[in-house]
């Protein structure tokens, strides 16, 4: 990992900074924002700093003490990351119970001993019950760091024992100043609307070739609505790419056809470059079902987190989706 802040947290990192200056290190701090922001990296700075023999003026770790050289070989005996052992999978109790036998020790360095929790809504009900003894009992010179873009999940109990450090979404001029440094200029401005203005996943959505990928489904989406394509076989094709963002691309669209049939204007729209195809389909529809299919994206996207079939998921959304009224 570099040893250089990303521009857009560089307030949160002079906070973080202000805590070493103050020598008022928190038991537990609880890191949230949007996908895509830079948490878990904003975390590894913090982490690294203060494992740090000589760390510099700015707080940041030096990259050249035998710390920096074990954090940076990911051997460093004093920084544990929990994280769910499989894709999709829960943080278990067993991970939890093992970490707090971990604590019952004493850093094997003179420093600080970090525990990194992300993400930390992953954590399953008896994992979260168990994980609470290592707030509500910390060890000396250990802090403990949850990352998580879903707050909302994490049990009150949790949360109320936390210092809370939030990422907000950088202002449109800094992330497509980013994107360019980076080398993304086709598509920035369209890739940080599908980003949400989060810079490091637009940077992801330009490495994968998202916006090819949306422009195929897009076509596959439309051609269900012109009875050209089948629902369940698209479906099956669906479920093989990155759920949460194809979710998010479909929900787009029927915002954006909300919108359209209130003749918005394309700047108002998530998805301006498909504006024509938008509006037109929007003249067709009877909006009362649109909504009820906006509902069931919502009630969907609720659900990604559980252990939910995701090619059936995908033909009920478009099956509903082939089930609204076009006129011919």
């Amino acid at each position: 990992m570099s040893n250089t802040l990303l521009p857009w947290l560089k307030p949160n990192w002079e906070h973080l900074h202000s805590y070493i200056t103050q020598k008022r290190i928190p038991q537990a701090l609880l890191i949230t924002g949007n996908r895509g922001l830079g948490k878990q990296y904003l975390a590894s700075q913090f982490a690294f700093s203060l494992l740090c023999v000589n760390p510099q003026s700015d707080g940041l770790y030096c990259g050249s003490c035998d710390s920096c050289k074990l954090l940076n070989a990911e051997t460093h005996p004093d920084l544990i990351n929990i994280q769910p052992e499989e894709v999709g999978k829960s943080i278990t109790i067993a991970q939890i119970r093992n970490l707090i036998i971990q604590l019952t020790l004493k850093p094997q360095f003179e420093a600080y001993r970090v525990v990194i929790v992300s993400p930390a809504d992953q954590m399953n009900h008896a994992a979260a019950n168990a994980f609470l003894k290592c707030l509500e009992e910390p060890t000396e010179r250990t802090l403990i760091i949850l990352i998580t873009d879903k707050p909302a999940k994490l049990p009150a109990t949790i949360v109320s024992r936390c210092q809370k450090l939030v990422i907000n979404t950088p202002a449109r001029e800094t992330t497509l100043a980013w994107l360019k440094q980076q080398n993304v200029q086709e598509n920035a401005e369209l890739l940080f609307g599908l980003a949400r203005g989060a810079p490091l996943l637009a940077q992801q959505y330009a490495d994968e070739g998202y916006t090819g990928m949306r422009h195929e489904c897009f076509k596959s989406w439309m051609g269900i609505a012109r009875r050209q394509r089948n629902p369940v076989m698209i479906a099956e094709d669906w479920y093989k790419l990155p759920e949460s963002p194809l979710l998010f691309w479909i929900t787009s669209w029927i915002i954006d056809l909300i919108k359209c049939s209130y003749s918005t204007n394309i700047e108002n729209l998530y998805n301006p470059d498909l504006a024509d195809s938008l509006k037109e389909m929007s003249q067709q529809l009877e909006l009362k079902r649109v909504y009820k299919l906006y509902d069931l994206l919502l009630a969907t996207r609720q659900r990604l987190d559980s252990p939910i079939n995701k090619q059936l998921m995908f033909e009920e959304i478009l099956i509903k989706w082939s089930e609204i009224n076009l006129s011919k």
